[in-house]
């Protein structure tokens, strides 16, 4: 309860909990200002503050409602597994006082006498149960049991054996001179873990598969095959693999390489430098049309002026350019050209605007090194050749 002059009076929680069914009732009489909660629930536990005012000034008192309450269980009912790998199935345990937390499997108390595959490991608020299974009895049910002064609550969990994901579904193949881009949508079963790579095996009719493995990135939906001969038939398959192991191929897809052409256009990433008018242009290289690149072609212009700086010419081997000595907050474009036997592929393009240039230059950059037994100061104004300013021995 809260006393006060009769003119006005609140309550007000710093951890707000909303009440949707009118169980928080404020009532004021007189000077005495009163907050009743009708079914208190283990939410409702916390400070309370209770703010008194009126044409003089205000004043507020804080008050803490404890909640005891009965241990209430949380935490995933289904954890998958495999055998030889550990898994831990967590018990999160909400309770007032705290709560002592005891597993049991099929009636007998973990970790038992005679396993060494089981071990328990607690936190004020969390009890994990680490299963490692050594065969096929290791999975099933097991029980978690919280307990405080208030009451008890147990609850199931499933250890699950998992198993292999299932095929991916190939949608379709973009065949070029030497690559191949296949677009696939993942397995409708995973196996309940996570996938962790994709292998995608092809080859000529009547030839030994060839495959790789790929990394299954978050929203990876296709995948490129390189080293192809140009103007040949191939077939391709694709399969996924978990912790479990690897699960079925998906049925082979058949696709014809393009003849030997142009390359396609590289992929182009830029960085601009710490200077704030230098550029890192990367180029990730695309189909090379089945001959191989002879080198790179890069132009680049500030976008207000019609002439581009002269081509800059790098070896096939190439994969970055830095461009330097740019002009500042100025919006640059780049084309980069792949050249082969048969001639030059589309430009990849890059637009970018370069920083603006700094406002605060020092009047004078000084360095002081040690020369003999003599420090000399190097001084220059900025832009100025440097001065050696004798110092003492």
């Amino acid at each position: 309860m809260c006393r006060v002059c009769p003119l006005k009076a609140s309550w007000t929680r710093p951890e707000t909990y909303e009440s949707l069914d009118g169980n928080v009732v404020v009532r004021s009489h007189a000077r005495v200002s009163s907050l009743t909660l009708k079914y208190v629930q283990y939410t409702d536990g916390g400070h309370y503050l209770c703010t008194a005012r009126n044409s003089i000034g205000q004043d507020q008192q804080t008050m803490y409602l404890e909640v005891r309450y009965a241990p209430k269980i949380q935490g995933s009912v289904a954890v998958y597994t495999w055998e030889g790998n550990a898994a831990n199935i967590s018990c999160e345990v909400l309770a007032h006082p705290g709560a002592s937390v005891v597993w049991f499997r099929d009636g007998q108390q973990q970790p038992s006498t005679n396993t060494t595959n089981v071990k328990i490991y607690n936190t004020p608020a969390v009890s994990y149960l680490e299963v490692t299974p050594d065969s096929q009895n290791d999975f099933g049910s097991y029980n978690c049991t919280a307990t405080n002064m208030i009451g008890t609550e147990s609850k199931e969990f499933l250890l699950i054996q998992a198993d292999v994901p299932s095929a991916p579904a190939i949608e379709r193949v973009e065949p070029f001179s030497s690559t191949a881009v296949v677009e696939f949508e993942e397995p409708d079963a995973s196996g309940g873990v996570a996938i962790l790579k994709y292998r995608a095996e092809w080859r000529m009719q009547g030839e030994d598969w060839a495959g790789r493995e790929y990394d299954a990135e978050d929203g990876l939906s296709m995948i490129t095959i390189v080293g192809l001969k140009p103007e040949t038939i191939y077939e391709v398959k694709m399969s996924a693999i978990n912790g479990k192991g690897e699960g079925e191929s998906s049925p082979p897809l058949n696709f014809k390489t393009e003849p030997v052409r142009e390359p396609s256009p590289p992929k182009l990433e830029g960085k601009l430098q710490t200077t704030g008018n230098a550029l890192k242009v990367n180029w990730i290289k695309q189909d090379d049309g089945g001959s191989p690149i002879k080198h790179y072609l890069i132009r680049y212009r500030a976008k207000h002026v019609p002439d581009w700086k002269p081509e800059i010419r790098l070896p096939h081997g190439s994969e970055y350019v830095v461009l330097s000595s740019l002009d500042w907050n100025t919006e640059y474009e780049v084309y980069v050209v792949a050249e082969n036997q048969q001639g030059k592929s589309q430009p990849g393009t890059l637009s970018f605007r370069t920083a603006a240039e700094p406002t605060a230059i020092p009047a004078l950059l000084c360095q002081i090194v040690c020369k003999a037994h003599t420090r000399n100061l190097f001084a220059r104004a900025s832009g100025s050749p440097w001065i050696c300013v004798p110092g003492p021995a």
